[in-house]
């Protein structure tokens, strides 16, 4: 199981640390994601840490202002969120799979089955 925490009302500019911890193997998850879900839209990859892989990925919306990091002896993985936008208002879920995607695959919500219950960010002009 996931638990995504860390969300709340910042002004632009600001900054916010999103937790998700994980209960059971969560050490051998292969894949470990944030996503965000803004109203009226879809749900979009943000950033994800997959096995294998030489560092993070992340959405080009994102990159150079939020980093992903995983704790894999505290379970816990984290999304560094900095110089907010207005545009980063969503629902942030983090997601996870222990076999790991394919690369080009970790970013798709299609990729994931373990889901966490989301958290609000609200990013105010």
């Amino acid at each position: 199981q996931l638990q995504a925490s860390g969300g709340g009302l910042v002004q632009a500019g600001g900054q916010l640390r999103l937790s998700c911890a994980a209960s059971g193997f969560a050490s051998d998850y292969g894949s470990v994601a944030w996503f965000r879900q803004a109203p009226g839209k879809e749900r979009e990859g943000v950033a994800c840490i997959r096995s294998g892989s030489p560092g993070p990925t992340y959405a080009d919306s994102v990159k150079g202002r939020f980093t992903v990091s995983r704790d894999k002896v505290k379970n816990t993985m984290y999304l560094q969120m900095n110089s907010l936008k207005p545009e980063d208002t969503a629902v942030y879920y983090c997601a996870a799979r222990f076999n790991r995607p394919l690369s080009y695959m970790c970013l798709d919500t299609s990729s994931y089955v373990n889901w966490g219950q989301g958290t609000l960010v609200t990013v105010s002009s």
